[in-house]
Formats: C-alpha cells, structure tokens, sequence
C-alpha cells in the first residue's frame, strides 16, 4: 500500500536533539577549559555559570533524545533489525569507553615501570623538595590499603554485577518481578560503592600525595580512578532509568536493548575497575619499582 513501509529498518524523523547536543558539549567544555585555566586573559570569573548552563544542557538534551528513543520502541519502529543496529552501536561504544581507560593505564603502567626521575635535594618545577629519584611509587607517600575500603569496593561492585545479571535473566525468562529486585540491588550497591569511595577520597587528601614531588602519584590515582567513579555514577543512573522502565513493564524477552545496554556498561565498570585494583591498589604494594 501507499505510505506504508516496507522494509524492517527506522527512518528516523528529523530531531534538533543532536545539534543541541553538540553546542550543549562545546558549551561545557568551553566552560570548564575556562574555568580551570586561571591564568589565561579571558575574563573568567563567570566560567563556572558557563560550565554549569553546558552541563545542564547536555543532560536535558540527552533525556529528551533518549525519549523519543524510548518512545519509538513501543510504536514497533525497533524491529529484529533495527535492534540489531543497536546493539552494535552499543557495543562500539563500549570498546571506546576502554580506550579511554587504557590511556589511564598506559600513564600508570609508564611511571611504575619507568618513574621520572627528579632532582634530590632541589627544588622541583612546582616546587616542593623533590628527594626521589626514579623510584614509583615515591619515597614517603603512604599506600592506601587494598584490603580495606578498595576490597570492600570490589565486593561490592561485583556483587552489583551479579545483581544485574540476575535481572537481565529475570528478563529473559518474563520474571518482571525479578528483574525489578535484581535492578534495585545493583543500584543500591552502586550508589554504596560511590559513597565508600567518596570517603576514601577524603582520607587520601590528609595523606600528602601531592606534596613534595608526589604529584604525579596522586595525580595518575585520582584520574584513574575517578573517572572510573565517574562512570560508575552514569551507569547507576542508566541502572536507576532500567528499573524505571521495568516498572511500567517497558521489557520483554525479544525486546529490551535499552536493559542490555544498562547492563553491559555496567559489566564493562566492573571489568575496568578489576583492573584498578590490581595495577593500582595492590600491584605497587607487592612490586614497587626502587
């Protein structure tokens, strides 16, 4: 018939999502390069505001756009195909999240096998005594303990992954009450597992980490690590939107993409965060380079 389509893909209509998007990000991250830069001509006081207004943005546009996502999924515009489609684009997402990661590592992994050396006894280029030499981690800084708050924090995680596989087969067999306990154990454990390290973070400060030519020790931990939390908060709320949808009854065993996303980002955390613990917390107490 006329007007009626006749293939399995989605013409999607035209949306402003992505242009808004794209200026809300330049706008974010103009705001924030600003803001950080307290020696650069611009008048920057209002920087802040910028960074701010951008970041709003950003998170507004997304939710809209991830609407209408939502709500094309239950006009029947999601079929076998198109879900297949986003799948991949999921999946090539997820592989870039672990390049990212990977330059984490890579900065880590160089100084612990090559620490720059610095001038004993002088005054470094930021200032401070610089007494190390070549040795990772340097001499004098306090290790944090794996075996306390980061063990905890594996336990936990972990423990929130098996929730969410809990969930994603509650999925798969129709179990919607399953999948709505599975959901809100992940993300209480999500939300602890930020909490906990929130509090690390704050007993690490009163350690000294970025005195006396420990900066680039402090500096790698709190990169790695804290863009790893930060992804730990974007999949608590991609968790919190799953158990939302799954509430109002969204998925079905042939038709929810939109949990199985939620719950790969979720396993790709716990999988990169793995990898913290053994390079960051327990690899330099057992095999300290000097």
């Amino acid at each position: 018939m006329a007007g009626q389509k006749q293939h399995d893909f989605h013409i999607v209509d035209p949306s402003p999502w992505p242009l808004v998007a794209a200026f809300s990000v330049f706008l974010m991250l103009t705001g924030i390069v600003l803001w950080v830069n307290g020696d650069a001509d611009i008048l920057t006081a209002g920087t802040p505001i910028v960074f701010g207004l951008g970041f709003v943005a950003v998170n507004v546009a997304a939710f809209l756009w991830w609407s209408d996502v939502v709500r094309e999924s239950h006009t029947g515009e999601h079929t076998p195909v198109v879900r297949i489609g986003l799948r991949y684009g999921v999946i090539l997402f997820i592989m870039s999240e672990i390049m990212f990661f990977a330059a984490w590592f890579w900065m880590w992994g160089k100084h612990w096998l090559y620490p720059m050396p610095t001038t004993a006894g002088a005054e470094g280029a930021l200032g401070g005594n610089h007494g190390t030499i070549g040795v990772w981690p340097p001499q004098g800084i306090e290790l944090v303990d794996p075996w306390h708050l980061p063990l905890l924090n594996t336990l936990l995680l972990l423990t929130s992954g098996a929730a969410a596989t809990w969930a994603h087969h509650a999925v798969m067999e129709n179990d919607r009450k399953g999948v709505v306990n599975g959901l809100m154990l992940a993300v209480i454990l999500g939300v602890i597992f930020t909490a906990v390290q929130a509090y690390e973070y704050y007993e690490i400060l009163h350690l000294g980490w970025f005195d006396d030519g420990s900066w680039i020790y402090g500096s790698s931990f709190f990169l790695a690590t804290g863009f790893h939390g930060f992804h730990v908060i974007i999949g608590t709320i991609f968790l919190i939107v799953c158990l939302m949808r799954a509430l109002r009854g969204h998925f079905s065993p042939d038709a929810h993409v939109g949990f199985e996303a939620g719950a790969w980002y979720w396993h790709f955390v716990d999988v990169v965060w793995l990898f913290l613990f053994a390079l960051i917390y327990v690899g330099v107490l057992w095999f300290p380079n000097g």
